[in-house]
C-alpha cells in the first residue's frame, strides 16, 4: 500500500468525540486508531517512513508527554537511535533542565534530563498532535537551551484552525500526518 493510501486508511480509524473533554471542543482520539493491531502498525509504518523520508539525519527521537511516548521508543528502536522523553516537573529522576512556559490561563514546566542531551544532537520531537504549539516550541527551547538541534516534529494530527504551526519557532519544520479545521 502507497503512503497516501495509508494516509487515508489512518484516517478512517480516528475518531471524534464532540464537547470532551469540555462543551466546545472536538477531541480527535488517537487511541481508537492504536487499539487496533492493524491500524497500529499502519501508524508505525507511516511515521518510520517519514522520519526516513523528511529527518533521515536524526539522532534521537523526543516523545513530548504524554501521548508522543507512545511513539518514540518503537521508533527509535526501529530506526536504531536514541529515545528521549521531554516531560513536566518533577517526573525524571537525576539532574535536569528545565524550561518554563506561559499556556492559555496560567504555565507550565518541560524537564528533559541533563545527561540525556548532547551539543549538537539531532533532535526530532514526536507528539500525536499539535494544537496551538505551545508544548512544542517549549520543548525546541528546552532541547535547544541543552545545546541541541531540533530538527523537526512530527506529530499525527494537527489541528489547523487553531494555527499551531506558526507559533513553532521557524527553523522547526513541522510534519504532520492528518489535518483536521
Amino acid at each position: 500500500m502507497d503512503y497516501e493510501k495509508k494516509l487515508a486508511e489512518l484516517k478512517t480509524k480516528i475518531k471524534s468525540f464532540p464537547d470532551f473533554p469540555k462543551p466546545g471542543i472536538l477531541f480527535w482520539d488517537i487511541f481508537s486508531a492504536i487499539s487496533d493491531g492493524p491500524t497500529c502498525k499502519l501508524l508505525q509504518s507511516l511515521l518510520a517512513d517519514t522520519i526516513k523520508a523528511k529527518f533521515p539525519d536524526v539522532d534521537a527521537i523526543v516523545g513530548l508527554e504524554s501521548r508522543g511516548f507512545l511513539f518514540s521508543f518503537s521508533l527509535a528502536n526501529e530506526l536504531g537511535i536514541g529515545c528521549l522523553p521531554v516531560r513536566k516537573k518533577g517526573k525524571l529522576p537525576g539532574e535536569v533542565v528545565s524550561y518554563k512556559y506561559d499556556l492559555e490561563y496560567g504555565s507550565d514546566i518541560l524537564e528533559v534530563q541533563k545527561s540525556a542531551v548532547r551539543p549538537g544532537l539531532k533532535c526530532l520531537l514526536i507528539d500525536d498532535l499539535i494544537a496551538t504549539g505551545g508544548s512544542i516550541t517549549a520543548a525546541t527551547r528546552l532541547l535547544e537551551s541543552c545545546g541541541a538541534n531540533v530538527i523537526g516534529c512530527l506529530v499525527v494530527i494537527e489541528l489547523t484552525s487553531l494555527n499551531g504551526r506558526q507559533n513553532i519557532p521557524d527553523n522547526v519544520p513541522v510534519h504532520s500526518l492528518l489535518q483536521y479545521d
